[in-house]
């Protein structure tokens, strides 16, 4: 295991029931980085992680986390790391700020809780019953006791689902602040301008397995040189619309009646796409050139269909 990884993931094998959830998954997390965790729901995203902390002991492979064995060293890595989860952990009758005055006092250089109940928007909250509390407010103190002890690591699960837009911006601040100050970083989200805006690395996990990882900036830029977007109506043929176009394109309905073309986009592919949808009377909308952006790549990764 390497000295600069913060968490190393190696050959991980989790079953469920006989039900493989992770399949000879393999990470690495360097210290002082963000990484985001992306993947489909039932991809084994949530699994690992959960393991990364402690909560699941691997069937097989190997999980060091600050070097150490999350399960069976608990004790030791439990002051070194704060953990964020989606729900639970929390005493439904505490008050707000108790509870996070309360996780400071645990730690030997905690942040200071007047900031980061000011920075997250939580001083109206303060003397609230955590019940009573909005889901926004759950959220944001859950970052909060995740993070008031300084950990060196720490794990972050959707941290800005349910925020508002200045929740969302407040919590992107903290965690590159967390970076700047050494932390390392591991968030899982469903949202792909967080993950381009926050990561130092992405790593797109499906069917139990790491599928892609690099920079965000290296996964857009792999693959198709460019993409042409337009709006039309749904369950358009792609396939004959990708075979009226110059070879090596590839032609996706990201969502009902949103499609992407990817390769050379030039004036003889916008002519061939209008020549095309002017034969069937569509009117293609909206059309845009650009690159491809985060959310374009995790599609063709994963596929456009909704998973339970």
């Amino acid at each position: 295991m390497g000295s600069a990884a913060a968490v190393e993931v190696v050959d991980l094998v989790k079953r469920y029931d006989g039900k493989t959830a992770v399949d000879g998954l393999t990470l690495m997390v360097e210290a002082g980085t963000i990484t985001a965790v992306l993947g489909p729901n039932g991809a084994g995203k949530t699994t690992t992680v959960e393991t990364c902390e402690g909560y699941r002991q691997p069937d097989s492979g190997t999980v060091r986390v600050l070097g150490r064995d999350p399960w069976l060293d608990a004790r030791a890595l439990r002051p070194r790391v704060g953990v964020m989860l989606q729900q639970g952990g929390i005493y439904p009758g505490v008050k707000a700020e108790e509870m996070l005055r309360h996780v400071a006092s645990l730690h030997a250089h905690p942040l200071d809780v007047p900031a980061l109940v000011d920075l997250l928007g939580l001083g109206s909250a303060g003397r609230t019953p955590y019940r009573r509390l909005s889901g926004g407010q759950q959220q944001r103190l859950s970052l909060a006791l995740a993070v008031v002890g300084r950990p060196e690591l720490v794990f972050l699960d959707e941290p800005t689902a349910g925020l508002d837009p200045q929740a969302r911006r407040a919590t992107w601040e903290l965690v590159e602040s967390l970076r700047a100050d050494g932390v390392t970083v591991v968030l899982t989200t469903h949202f792909m301008d967080e993950a381009e805006r926050l990561a130092d690395q992405v790593v797109v996990v499906d069917h139990g397995k790491v599928i892609a990882v690099g920079s965000p900036a290296e996964l857009m830029a792999a693959g198709a040189g460019g993409s042409l977007r337009f709006d039309g109506p749904p369950g358009l043929d792609v396939d004959a619309l990708a075979g009226a176009l110059p070879a090596a394109t590839r032609v996706d309905e990201v969502s009902p009646g949103r499609y992407v073309l990817y390769g050379t986009v030039d004036t003889h592919l916008l002519a061939d796409l209008t020549r095309w949808c002017a034969d069937r009377e569509v009117m293609p909308e909206g059309l845009t050139v650009g690159r491809r952006s985060l959310e374009d790549v995790f599609l063709e990764l994963t596929g456009a269909d909704l998973r339970s």
